[in-house]
């Protein structure tokens, strides 16, 4: 593991890797924070997946979640959305390839080489990150978009591995959305019944989630239509599930969204994370 950068915020430290990942077969990109508590011992930490079109530096830099980590005492990990690199394949289109990755393991060419980004998140960063940083067992998981449609799907995939779950205006549906079908169909192949392990929704009624569950969505989002966020509160209902549906009136997709409501989904994990 290489150390890009390493700066103190609210008395602890934010700091910018890079390490050769074996399931990406190319050099990621991380970001960790580690808040001041750390000093004593190890912290529970909450893992942020971002949307298309971002690396680890969008949430890093405009989330404000370092100061809600540093008041709860946990830590926050955020990783790339995708491989990169000229060897890396992509797309002419922001929505799919580097920057687009979806948080799945990709089975079809070109993209199976390099995109296991649900391999890495999941297990080789998890394992990383566990080794070089003093984090506890417990872990929670969230994210922006695509980032939360990644956070629902792994949580419901890996239910030892996250103890707590929330999203900001996840993609909820990506298997009847213009924002899935076009990325499930190019990484996982042509046969749709391969892609619903990948679909919160889908994944709520298959396999559930024992725990609560915090989602935001922006009334005002201007792909409230892609998400398909209906979908998801149908799950959330017909499968007695627990949770606490917001829709914020007047919030749209951006990170003024997201950093209005970080300290509340901070708090939200802390409190299970620590309880």
């Amino acid at each position: 593991m290489k150390i890009i950068s390493e700066n103190k915020a609210f008395g602890g430290v934010q700091g910018v890797y890079s390490h050769a990942s074996e399931a990406c077969a190319c050099e990621m990109t991380f970001a960790v924070y580690m808040p001041p508590q750390a000093e004593n011992g190890p912290v529970p930490v909450l893992w942020y997946l971002s949307g298309l079109t971002c690396t680890h530096e969008n949430a890093m830099t405009k989330a404000g979640l370092q100061a809600h980590a540093a008041e709860f005492g946990i830590a926050i990990v955020l990783p790339d959305t995708s491989p990169r690199g000229e060897s890396v394949a992509n797309d002419d289109a922001y929505d799919l390839g580097q920057g687009a990755g979806f948080y799945v393991n990709a089975t079809q060419a070109p993209w199976s080489p390099n995109f296991q980004m649900e391999t890495y998140v999941a297990s080789e960063l998890r394992d990383l990150v566990t080794e070089k940083f003093a984090v506890s067992v417990h872990h929670g998981i969230t994210g922006h978009s695509m980032g939360g449609h990644g956070a629902m799907t792994l949580a419901m995939k890996y239910p030892g591995h996250y103890q707590s779950l929330s999203a900001f205006a996840p993609i909820a549906n990506p298997t009847q959305s213009d924002w899935g079908r076009k990325q499930l169909g190019a990484y996982l192949g042509s046969a749709e019944e391969s892609w619903s392990a990948n679909d919160a929704s889908l994944l709520l009624k298959e396999r559930g989630w024992s725990g609560d569950i915090l989602i935001d969505q922006g009334a005002d989002d201007q792909f409230y239509d892609l998400l398909k966020p209906e979908s998801l509160v149908t799950a959330l209902v017909e499968t007695k599930t627990a949770h606490s549906y917001r829709l914020q009136k007047g919030y749209d997709h951006s990170y003024y969204f997201v950093s209005t409501f970080a300290r509340d989904h901070v708090a939200w994990h802390a409190e299970r994370l620590k309880g």
